[in-house]
């Protein structure tokens, strides 16, 4: 096979990888946010449960747990996928740069099986342990995914910013330093902004689904207490998570400002910027778009005179697909603000009243916000993954030359598309058949004194 003919094979194979890659990472991705907030919420709720007492509580932090099982199942499996997607669909880039990230994916690979071994020891310790080592127990399960997701976001965040090594005058790397490349400027924004995103989406996940149980007419001590206290969770990050997009804004004008201009489709280098909300980029213009006057400059530099680069700087083959970058950006922060809104509408009533708002639409806008979280995180990776293209590692390799000659990618991408159809409807049928079994109350002996109340009504009225 001649040189011509094998990157004709890899410009061939660029589509299919690309399309698969997308597709396990956006199926993954969301397994991931239940692997890394779940078990914080359950552990808290069987806590809460020992100590007031409440064997409403006990039980749904029960059912809590054996949902967890089943989805952190279903995520092992699409991570396992993954790993071996990095190595047959993009060689060239762990041939010249795995000395230098693939440090985070070894370290990934030991939280996740110690989060693994906790994980069975939490499901199969209900009734054999102690309330508190049980739920001791936990602690290992919720720290490891969350190390795990720093060590898998962290090596995202090099391919955006890539730091840590040298490279000669051949292009070959010298001098790798994983230990600087898994820390770059672009690691603790991402980090944060995932871990928080995901406590939203597996918090207004929940809580829809106990929020259109209430609308059916099911309003007992237990089903309000699986509404309110995912939803609290999410509506504490919430707030935070908008802070942190301002801090994530300012790291790509940074280091990446051929995104930042596709994001707001800023075609001219200018000061006093507008931010663009809406709006198709054609013609090397904003098309159709609400302009805030001085809005994207007040956003990057908190000066509404500051000046921001436009994609008129970067060559047109180093400018990311804009419309694409552009929508998915504000679909992103479209629905961030409206579950701000319903996290205000839920604190306040909460403050003034402890109780849930009694409006119905407000249970229809808990019902429909965990689908809104999930497509907003969505919405985000295409904003970050889209918007370094054409490059893999930014600036340095571009994806098309980092993609596999093999032949038979196309096949690969269906046979990965079946498995995670098939698995997507084993995971929705054993949790409807989880969620239509009789809960009952874990009787584990209570080691904290109960109240003199009981907390069925108190905790969720």
């Amino acid at each position: 096979m001649t040189p011509w003919t094998v990157l004709a094979d890899a410009a061939g194979n660029l589509y299919p990888a690309r399309m698969q890659m997308a597709l396990s990472l956006g199926w993954h991705i969301v397994f991931s946010c239940f692997g890394i907030a779940f078990p914080l919420i359950t552990v808290f709720t069987e806590w809460l449960g020992h100590r007031r007492g409440d064997e409403h509580l006990t039980a749904l932090a029960h059912t809590f747990a054996k949902a967890m099982g089943v989805l952190f199942a279903a995520g092992a499996v699409s991570g396992t996928l993954l790993s071996f997607e990095m190595g047959i669909l993009w060689p060239v880039l762990m041939d010249r740069f795995g000395e230098v990230y693939g440090f985070p994916f070894v370290l990934e690979g030991f939280a996740f099986f110690i989060e693994a071994i906790f994980v069975g020891v939490y499901l199969f310790g209900w009734n054999r342990l102690s309330p508190r080592a049980h739920m001791l127990s936990a602690l290992p399960m919720a720290l490891s995914g969350m190390a795990g997701a720093f060590f898998v976001v962290a090596a995202n965040a090099w391919m955006n910013n890539p730091t840590g090594f040298s490279l000669d005058d051949q292009g070959r790397v010298v001098d790798a330093r994983p230990w600087a490349a898994m820390f770059g400027p672009s690691t603790w924004p991402q980090v944060v902004h995932m871990l928080l995103g995901a406590y939203m989406v597996t918090g207004f996940t929940i809580a829809s689904v106990y929020a259109v149980g209430m609308l059916r007419g099911r309003t007992e001590p237990r089903h309000r207490a699986g509404l309110v206290i995912p939803l609290a969770f999410a509506a504490v990050v919430t707030p935070v998570q908008i802070g942190v997009g301002d801090w994530i804004a300012k790291t790509v004008a940074e280091n990446q400002p051929a995104k930042l201009a596709a994001m707001e489709g800023l075609n001219r280098t200018m000061a006093g910027a507008p931010l663009s909300v809406g709006g198709i980029y054609s013609g090397d213009r904003m098309r159709y778009a609400l302009e805030i006057p001085d809005g994207l400059s007040l956003l990057i530099h908190h000066d509404p005179h500051g000046v921001v680069r436009g994609l008129e700087e970067f060559p047109a083959d180093q400018r990311p697909p804009v419309n694409v970058v552009h929508l998915a950006f504000d679909t992103m922060v479209g629905l961030g603000t409206a579950l701000l809104l319903l996290s205000a509408w839920f604190g306040w009533s909460w403050w003034r009243r402890r109780r849930v708002p009694a409006s119905r639409w407000f249970l229809r806008a808990v019902g429909v916000s965990g689908a809104a979280a999930i497509l907003a995180l969505e919405a985000g990776w295409v904003t970050t993954e889209v918007g370094r293209q054409p490059w893999i590692v930014y600036g340095i390799l571009r994806t098309a030359d980092a993609v596999s000659p093999a032949a038979g990618l196309y096949l690969g991408f269906y046979a990965v598309a079946a498995i995670y159809l098939v698995l997507t409807a084993l995971t929705v049928v054993v949790l409807r058949r989880l969620a239509a079994s009789p809960a009952t109350p874990a009787p584990q002996e209570v080691d904290a004194e109960p109240p003199e109340r009981s907390s069925g009504e108190a905790a969720v009225r």
